[in-house]
């Protein structure tokens, strides 16, 4: 049966026209406050009234958050540039294209005009037991309805996972790392700049939280270096829908290659896990070796390495590890590897 709720619950709504003053009504207003940018994810929650903040802050007429501008050393991207901004930039689809395939594959063109790449970073997790208002352990219970015998986890984690096996829903936060980008945050202290791979968490550090932001943060924009400019890039993202839909697992890779071997890499998959995560071993192991099949196969069947499946899904295990042999290997070289529980 549906569920069927009220209107959403009344707020006082607050648009403030620069950084400072967002960051200072956060800072006051603390758990209180809400921070809306395109509101793809916010009005969920406030039309299900699961979420009931006193405060939301607008960020859509500070002007500072939009657009890309060119740095010394690489490109800034204001955290409320849409989606569709990104996908279109010419700079970023000559340099970087790695960001504007995944930005692309973001829901729909109508949600990617309105979405930002700071909003799409920052998202909650898409459990619908958590969704649902379930207390679940991400909402400050004591249970993880997902991971019972009844619970329902064909889309959830298979790696890492801490009582709560909900995964990030991110298309753009695995280019964002494997393009070892910096994520700038506004505090009461000043700013600070983050690695990509740091601004996300796990349950095992936060389980009430998928990034690093606490009240009164305010993430201000993404600076993407020009050390992986012009690399070879590879993105994929599966998903049951071609349109709108949610990965239920993505890669990204960026390669340089020189003399038929490769001399540099970043590779990083989301949907396995409550945090997207960088794969460090497969890049020392594939490092020096040629970008083939065998360097695929190899570097695929390390990734999965400490994979437990759930009830339902065991299928995210070939999957990642041919997504992965797919981003170093080639798409034609590949071959799908059935999983055998190994």
């Amino acid at each position: 049966m549906a569920v069927i709720r009220d209107v959403m619950p009344a707020f006082e709504l607050a648009q403030p026209n620069s950084i400072s003053d967002a960051q200072k009504l956060l800072e006051q207003q603390g758990e209180n406050g809400w921070v809306l940018a395109g509101g793809m994810d916010s009005f969920d929650w406030l039309k299900d009234r699961i979420k009931k903040p006193k405060v939301v802050v607008d960020l859509s007429g500070i002007a500072e958050l939009k657009g890309v501008r060119a740095t010394a050393d690489g490109i800034e991207i204001g955290a409320m540039t849409t989606l569709t901004e990104v996908v279109q930039h010419p700079v970023i689809r000559e340099k970087y294209k790695l960001l504007a395939e995944s930005a692309e594959l973001v829901a729909s063109p109508q949600i990617r005009n309105q979405g930002t790449i700071g909003g799409n970073v920052s998202q909650d997790a898409r459990c619908w037991y958590y969704r649902a208002g379930w207390p679940c352990y991400r909402a400050g219970g004591n249970i993880c309805y997902a991971d019972t015998p009844e619970g329902r986890n064909r889309e959830h984690a298979i790696l890492h996972a801490d009582r709560c096996v909900a995964v990030n829903p991110s298309d753009s936060a695995p280019a964002l790392i494997a393009l070892d980008a910096k994520f700038v945050i506004r505090t009461s202290k000043g700013e600070r700049v983050v690695d990509a791979e740091d601004y996300f968490l796990g349950p095992d550090i936060d389980i009430t939280r998928l990034h690093i932001l606490r009240p009164g943060d305010l993430l201000t924009a993404i600076r993407i270096p020009s050390t992986w400019a012009g690399a070879q890039f590879y993105f994929e993202k599966v998903r049951d829908r071609n349109v709108w839909d949610f990965p239920l697992l993505n890669v990204a890779s960026a390669m340089v290659v020189s003399s038929g071997s490769i001399e540099r890499i970043r590779i990083a998959v989301n949907g396995a896990a409550a945090r997207p995560l960088r794969l460090k071993g497969v890049e020392d192991a594939v490092r020096g070796k040629p970008p083939n099949a065998t360097t695929g196969e190899m570097a695929g069947k390390l990734a999965v390495q400490g994979a437990v499946p759930l009830q339902f899904n065991a299928y995210k295990i070939p999957l990642m590890r041919n997504l992965v042999k797919r981003a170093i290997g080639g798409v034609e070289e590949a071959t799908w590897t059935p999983y055998n529980g190994q």
